[in-house]
This record gives structure tokens, C-alpha cells and sequence, in this order.
């Protein structure tokens, strides 16, 4: 029996800072495409909660590109290969090719969905054409002596195809089989980023690091003119052509996005993301323009990866999609709203009804966020967390930001507990306790504290292979009580008390999960919780008392009874590289992975 999959919670694009960021639409303006991770990602535009995930590649994922029928997208990754795969279905592989000795940079279709040409960084070549289904070639891709940034396919016959790359040339092929026609080297004098036919094929244009646009003549490739000249005051990184052939729309590193008149050459619309000040995260590398709203949507994509939609009139974007872009390494839950962590220190506060993110706000860490802990500080819903930077802060959840100061920590933190007003960290140096976000107390420890947990004056901490239970004789006093379990051979990776406090779950980096009864002598109510293949990371219980779910390395995700030990419900390859995080939410099990995702799942 599986838990059933209700959703997926997807991260922002990967963007990286001076190169260009790819987004794809369908023709019909319903689905985005794009990479993240080692996953490509297709969401619904109008509802950006809905998305299905492809995790078929073995390497960081680089761009995705739809087929014109729609029913195919065709991605590359950073080892040079290209993945051809069907996104209406059951996600099926159709085909597998290796391109390039690098980095795939762009993909292109052409008009019959039939042919594709993959671009990118290599030794041999910079690129290739072949046909989507037996990856015969109908073509060679040469005329550049540096990687090749973007491609291009014409999508009338007579086929035409043209490519830019970092030796500052455009380079025009006919086809099919596509052949070297013309280099064109005097238009640009710096990195060609981006070029795009009309979707009438009569033009193309291409921009680059020099700011500059050229507008081309589609059949024959002959240069038209140069627009636009000193608009733009940062590299462009992105075009996309609107349905109609007459206007396109621009992404530049000047952190706006343009529209253009084509033939005059003129801008018709500009929005300038972050204010007016020089903001980096702003920079804006990708765009596109779908056929949603009577084609006049817009989604750009910033260096944090944030989507913004734009459309096509309206002065300010009609909302930001935010998420993560690296490995969630934390998650907490505190009144029905989840909050995340991620490897590079963002922290984002999730609606559990719309599957949408907030951007947390405020002083936030700086890196690596290791733990959440839920707290009421004067009648006010928060979450404690701790960092890799070696701080404790305060999060307002109705407030979406941090507040209070930044608390320096006694060594690394490795996990955080609270109970009533002490909040209780798990530190390289022992066990260090916080009173309303003051320190109070440091219990050093023979041994190197790995996790904790608190459940009123009880306080459990892993290290090594055992746990050893602590009173928490008051707010600023925690005692030893000698008592020690040892779950298995193996460290003590995660701990979780039920909500009643009755029931501990220990789970160690062997995937054994034991959990005691927290009283008395801590007998062992089961040890028979014992499937994950590799380090258990996260243990939630639900209100109940009775079900728990955990997640572990081993991508999985498992629910369990205390009724019944030995029967559990499965969620295999819940996360890509491990699980990191679970949590119960209004009765649905949330988990959180490597993979930068959020995933809602219902048990049977």
C-alpha cells in the first residue's frame, strides 16, 4: 500500500549569476517548463500549484524545451545529454542522446515536432541536430570555435536554423539536413545570449552581452537593423516573440523587461523589478511570453529564481512565484503553516491551501538552516530556528519575517527543541538553553549532541548511539536523569515525542526506527519500524498518537501505526537524494527533500 501523491510544491528555476536561465511555454499558454536540480519541472500557468516532476536525468538539469504538438519536452543536462520524454502521460522517456562533452545550454524543435538541435559547451563539437524519436542525425551544427548559448528553428519551410554562442558570432544554417550557411560576427561584440525566430519565421532577432538587439531576415539571414541601442543598460539574457510576430520581449541584467515594437523598433512597456536602486537578485535572466490571457502574459525569472508575472498594461507584476532553488535541509510546522529551509540559507513560509510560498522577510541566515522548532512567545505563533552560521532567531508566522535579534550559539547547531519558554538547542558542545531569545544555561556533554526533543520537562538528546533523557527541572536548569536507550548499533539521527508527550520515536543512520514509552523504565512499545535502507532524518507524529511518518536518505517516505508495527504505507522516491523533512498538516502528510520540493501526500 502507497501513500497517494496529491501534490508537488515545486522550487524556483536554477539561475546562475551572467548566464541566461531558460523558460518554456506551450503554444495553448497552459504549462512552464524549466530546470531545476537534477529534476525538470512543468507547472500550470494560472495555477502554479499543480506541477508534475521529471527526475529521469542523472545530472544537474540545464534547460527544457516543449515540442510545438505539446506533447513532448526535450531537456539537457550537464553532462551533454538530452532526455526526449513524454508531458502529457506517465512522463515515459522515449529517448536518451548524448549531445556534447559539456553542458547542454538550449534545445530548438522544429515546426513538425519531428527534428531537434541541442547546443551547448564541448570538445568535439558545440552542437547537433538529430530526429526526437531514434536520434539519427539530419545535420551538423559547426562555424563556432567557443560554446554555443542558444539555437533557434525556423518554423516554416524553407527549415532555417541559427545559433549564437560566447565567440560573439551568429551563425545561419539551411536545412533539413541543416547545413553551415553563413557566420555572422560583426553584430555582436561580446556573448550572444539569446536568439529567436517570429513565429511567422519572416524575422529573427538576437541580444547579447552587449546589449544590443539585431533583427535578421528570417529566410535568408541577412541582417535588417539594430534597435534599441542604449535602452538597455545591462547584458541581455532573454527574448520571446508574442503570437502575433510584431512585438518581442526582452530580460536583461538592468533588472528590467521590455516590450518591443519590432518594425519601429521602439519600446512599447517596461517593468523595472526591485525599485530603483541596483538590486543583484533582481537581475532578470529568462523570459518568455505564453499564449495565457489572450497572449499578454509574461513570466520572467530573477537571479533568485523567482517567477514574476507580468502582463501586458499593468504598470506592477500581478504576483511573484517564489520558492527554493537548493536542497531544503529544514522544515517546521506551527498552526498549519510549514515553513522550509534551504542549503544557502532562504527560508520560505508556505500556504497550505494554495501550495504557494512566501518569502520570508528580515535579518535571515546566512547559510544552512539545520532546524525549526515551534513556539508561543507572548500569545504570539513563532518558530524558532537555528543555522550553520551559528545563530538562533525568531521567526513571526503571522508576520512572515524574523524578528527580535540574531542569538550567537555555542557551536554548530544541530537541532532545536522548545518547551513552554525554554528553547533548548543541540550545539557541537552540548545542550544550550534559550529563554524568551535570551541565553540562560550551557550543559556541556561527554558526548557530541546529534538531535533533540523536548515534551514539558522531559528532554531527549541523541549522540553517538544512544539517547539520554534530561529533566528540565526549570526553564533555566536541565539535569541529567541517567537514564540511557540505545535504539541500535548505529548513531541516533532523528527524535520525535508524540503530541502527548507519551511516546518517543528514535531513528538512527542505520534506517532502524524504535520508539519508547516515555515514563517509568522506557520500555519499548515497537522496534519493528525498520524499512528505510539508510539514515533515518525526520520523524513526525500525528495528533492521534498512534500514526507517525518518517523520511530517510533513501528517498522514501513511510507512515506507521503503533497498532499495527508491522504493516506501513509507502511513498518510494518521495524526494530525489533523500528526504529531509516531514510534518502532519490538517490531516495530510507534507514531506520536503534534496530535491527542493514540497510533496502532499493523503493515506489511503
Amino acid at each position: 500500500m502507497s501513500l497517494k501523491s496529491e501534490a508537488i510544491w515545486a522550487p524556483s528555476p536554477t539561475t546562475t549569476r551572467g548566464q541566461p536561465t531558460i523558460l518554456s511555454a506551450d503554444k495553448k499558454g497552459e504549462r512552464i517548463a524549466y530546470a531545476s536540480g537534477k529534476s525538470i519541472f512543468v507547472r500550470s500557468i494560472e495555477n502554479p500549484a499543480e506541477c508534475r516532476q521529471y527526475t529521469q536525468h542523472t545530472a544537474t538539469t540545464t534547460v527544457a524545451r516543449f515540442a510545438p504538438s505539446g506533447f513532448y519536452i526535450a531537456s539537457g543536462d550537464a553532462s551533454g545529454s538530452v532526455r526526449v520524454w513524454d508531458c502529457v502521460g506517465e512522463g515515459v522517456t522515449k529517448g536518451e542522446y548524448h549531445i556534447v562533452n559539456g553542458p547542454i545550454n538550449d534545445i530548438a524543435w522544429d515546426g513538425d515536432s519531428q527534428r531537434i538541435i541541442a547546443v551547448g559547451s564541448g570538445k568535439e563539437r558545440f552542437g547537433h541536430c538529430i530526429t526526437w524519436d531514434s536520434g539519427n542525425t539530419v545535420g551538423q551544427i559547426s562555424g563556432h570555435s567557443a560554446q554555443i548559448n542558444t539555437v533557434s528553428i525556423r518554423q516554416q519551410r524553407p527549415l532555417r536554423a541559427v545559433t549564437g554562442g560566447d565567440d560573439t558570432s551568429l551563425v545561419f544554417y539551411h536545412g533539413a539536413p541543416f547545413k553551415f550557411n553563413t557566420s555572422m560576427g560583426s553584430q555582436h561584440n561580446r556573448f550572444v545570449f539569446g536568439a529567436a525566430f517570429s513565429p511567422d519565421g519572416v524575422v529573427f532577432v538576437s541580444v547579447g552581452a552587449d546589449k544590443k538587439i539585431w533583427l535578421f531576415d528570417g529566410k535568408t539571414g541577412e541582417p535588417k537593423n539594430q534597435i534599441g541601442e542604449g535602452v538597455h543598460t545591462g547584458s541581455i539574457f532573454g527574448v520571446s516573440w508574442a503570437q502575433d510576430s510584431k512585438r518581442f520581449v526582452t530580460a536583461s541584467a538592468d533588472q528590467t523587461v521590455r516590450i518591443w515594437d519590432a518594425e519601429a523598433g521602439k519600446v512599447l512597456q517596461t517593468w523595472r523589478l526591485g525599485g530603483e536602486g541596483v538590486s543583484i537578485p533582481h537581475q532578470q535572466l529568462g523570459v518568455v511570453w505564453t499564449a495565457a490571457r489572450g497572449n499578454t502574459l509574461i513570466i520572467s525569472v530573477d537571479l533568485e529564481g523567482n517567477l514574476n508575472y507580468l502582463v501586458e498594461g499593468q504598470p506592477e507584476p500581478e504576483k511573484i512565484i517564489h520558492g527554493h532553488q537548493k536542497n531544503i535541509t529544514a522544515a517546521g510546522v506551527n498552526k498549519s503553516t510549514l515553513v522550509t529551509g534551504s542549503f544557502e540559507g532562504r527560508v520560505r513560509a508556505w500556504d497550505v491551501k494554495t501550495g504557494l510560498a512566501h518569502k520570508v522577510e528580515g535579518d535571515g541566515h546566512s547559510n544552512y538552516v539545520s532546524g525549526f522548532a515551534a513556539a508561543d512567545i507572548n500569545g504570539e505563533s513563532q518558530l524558532q530556528s537555528i543555522g550553520w552560521d551559528d545563530t538562533l532567531r525568531s521567526l513571526s508566522l503571522e508576520a512572515k519575517t524574523f524578528t527580535g535579534t540574531t542569538i550567537p550559539t555555542d557551536g554548530q547547531p544541530r537541532s532545536v527543541a522548545v518547551s513552554g519558554a525554554t528553547t533548548l538547542v543541540a550545539t557541537s558542545n552540548g545542550i544550550q538553553l534559550f529563554i524568551d531569545g535570551e541565553p540562560s544555561s550551557m550543559t556541556k556533554t561527554s558526548y557530541t549532541p546529534t538531535c533533540i526533543a523536548a515534551s514539558g520537562s522531559t528532554v531527549a538528546v541523541g549522540g553517538d548511539e544512544k539517547v539520554y533523557i534530561y529533566t528540565l527541572s526549570s526553564p533555566s536548569s536541565l539535569q541529567p536523569t541517567g537514564q540511557e536507550l540505545r535504539p541500535a548499533t548505529a548513531a541516533v539521527t532523528a527524535l520525535s515525542f508524540s503530541q502527548s508527550g507519551t511516546n518517543l520515536a528514535a531513528g538512527t543512520g542505520s534506517g532502524k526506527i524504535v520508539v519508547y514509552t516515555a515514563s517509568g523504565d522506557w520500555a519499548v512499545a515497537t522496534d519493528r519500524w525498520s524499512a528505510h535502507s539508510g539514515r533515518v532524518t525526520c520523524i513526525a507524529w500525528a495528533k492521534d498518537g498512534d500514526a507517525a511518518v518518517s523520511g530517510s536518505l533513501d528517498t522514501n517516505v513511510f507512515a506507521w501505526s503503533l497498532r499495527e508495527p508491522a504493516k506501513r504505507v509507502k511513498a518510494p522516491n518521495a524526494h530525489k537524494d533523500g528526504v529531509t523533512g516531514v510534518a502532519w498538516v490538517d490531516g495530510r502528510v507534507l514531506s520536503t527533500g534534496s530535491d527542493a520540493t514540497v510533496k502532499v501526500w493523503t493515506l489511503p
